[in-house]
């Protein structure tokens, strides 16, 4: 029964949420802090979600396969390549880096 419990606390959450944000003045969205906040918040919240999976297992530090195609993800951002060619050295590179590793 506890899991139902939870199940309604957080969809009466999530309806609270979204109605404190209907609520919220039109002069207070129109701020240009507020609109910079809301348009660098989504990224803040991808490259911490990235990190998480690519650098933890659990509680523990990890530094494999995953962490080098990372890497050549970042390179080829510097470089200024297409976002296929971007996914494609990471996916290359995590396999590689598997293969020789094990």
């Amino acid at each position: 029964m506890s899991v139902w419990i939870a199940i309604a606390v957080t969809a009466v959450g999530c309806y609270a949420v979204k109605l404190i944000g209907l609520l919220v003045p039109e002069g207070i969205l129109e701020r240009p802090l507020v609109q910079r906040l809301a348009a660098l918040l989504p990224v803040a919240l991808l490259a911490a979600l990235t990190a998480q999976q690519t650098f933890a297992d659990g509680r523990a530090l990890v530094l494999d396969a995953r962490a080098a195609g990372v890497a050549a993800a970042a390179l080829a951002l510097l470089l200024r390549a297409p976002f296929l060619l971007v996914v494609a050295a990471a996916v290359i590179v995590t396999a590689g880096v598997r293969a020789i590793t094990g």
